[in-house]
């Protein structure tokens, strides 16, 4: 299979360029700085294109060659979660974009979307649960899943929504809680400030996620996946079970931030779609 692929060199990314590859994929990578890729292993492993995404002018499907599906990773401007500019200049840029490559011929689509489209919504989540985001991210994103949805109608493709949950991992955002925490433990911190920490999440490492990802776009089925464990996990065991695994002692300073109100105190995903597909492919 020939991907062209956008955000290779993101958190999530760089973790399913080497998937990819290692399943026997070609690798088409849309970047603004193809100097960028010379820092992984996998750089030059992928044919570049030059493109910033966010520019007027489309991408030549040629300059890409025959390409079997878009997997759509990028998204500028995270962790920031509340900002206009997700509504205001992703969101149709991206828009844009896939618009222009399905114009041209594209009949395959994965694109990542996110848990905050449920909203305010507690429990275990199914892709069925109606949306309701909150924050201007996941209204994009609810927006732009929208959109090519109705694409779907006047031009049948095939779309994959994958929405991604919690992650972890190598090249993680500095400001995540285990980034954080191991930034404190490799400077000796005697302490770790944190919320009351008894938020329940969905947690998987990030290499999981792109697994996962690359399975999905390996079979052919439309439509929405949860991309996640399917098990509640508290933020606080998630921390401690870092610090058994990284065998370090700090003190837990709890309740010295308050829990975020864009998000429930719990909610997980219900994992039961993707698993019951990968079940079908292996009989």
């Amino acid at each position: 299979m020939r991907v062209l692929l956008t955000g290779c060199t993101g958190f999530i990314g760089r973790h399913v360029v080497a998937q990819l590859l290692t399943q026997g994929h070609q690798v088409v990578a849309v970047v603004r700085q193809p100097e960028k890729l010379k820092g992984f292993s996998w750089g030059h492993a992928v044919e570049p294109i030059c493109h910033d995404i966010h520019a007027p002018e489309p991408l030549d499907m040629r300059r890409a060659g025959k390409v079997d599906m878009l997997v759509h990773l990028a998204w500028p401007g995270l962790p920031n979660y509340t900002a206009d500019f997700h509504f205001e200049e992703n969101l149709p840029a991206d828009c844009r974009f896939i618009k222009a490559l399905l114009d041209q011929g594209l009949q395959r689509v994965l694109v990542t979307g996110t848990c905050l489209e449920y909203g305010k919504q507690g429990g275990c989540l199914a892709e069925d649960c109606p949306t309701n985001p909150v924050t201007m991210y996941a209204l994009a994103k609810d927006a732009l899943r929208k959109y090519l949805q109705s694409l779907q109608e006047a031009s049948p493709f095939t779309l994959q929504w994958a929405r991604l949950f919690y992650m972890y991992g190598d090249g993680q955002n500095p400001h995540s809680i285990l980034a954080q925490l191991d930034k404190a433990i490799e400077t000796g911190e005697k302490t770790f400030n944190m919320s009351g920490g008894e938020q329940l999440r969905d947690y998987l490492p990030v290499e999981t996620v792109a697994d996962t990802l690359v399975s999905l776009a390996e079979h052919q089925a439309t439509g929405i996946f949860n991309i996640c464990s399917g098990r509640p996990i508290s933020i606080r065991r998630l921390v401690e079970e870092h610090l058994e695994k990284r065998q370090a002692s700090i003190r837990l300073n709890l309740g010295h931030y308050p829990y975020a109100d864009h998000e429930p105190m719990a909610f997980w995903g219900n994992s039961h779609k993707f698993d019951s597909l990968k079940q079908s492919a292996l009989r």
